[in-house]
């Protein structure tokens, strides 16, 4: 069995693309912001494209987008505690339909006064 020299790993831990990210924005008070997103976990996480076509197919062709180093996105996020930068989610939820506020015909079961039987 041939051995593994060190930088020969076939499954390396750091996975750093190569060039700039597209790194989704949204309008801030003082310009754009980096938006971040949660994984299905629910931690929270910087998100970078490696392509602009690939970020319009996740996220709409509205999303407004600014170009960011990994390392950048990394220090920029870091402050506000997320650790985590994923590069090009395969999925996402769509987001969730406004949903009608529920209002009640008649009284609630628990408003009616209970009887006990023996």
């Amino acid at each position: 069995m041939p051995e593994l020299l060190c930088g020969d790993d076939p499954e390396p831990s750091d996975r750093s693309p190569a060039g700039p990210l597209f790194v989704p924005v949204r309008p801030g008070p003082a310009g754009c912001a980096a938006r971040f997103f949660r994984t299905p976990l629910g931690e929270r996480t910087a998100v970078g494209f490696t392509s602009a076509r690939g970020l319009a197919a996740t996220l709409g062709p509205d999303q407004a987008w600014i170009r960011l180093a990994e390392p950048a996105l990394r220090a920029l996020a870091a402050p506000l505690g997320v650790t985590t930068v994923t590069v090009d989610p395969q999925l996402s939820a769509p987001a969730p339909a406004p949903v009608a506020p529920f209002a009640p015909r008649g009284r609630a079961v628990a408003d009616r006064p209970h009887r006990l039987t023996a």
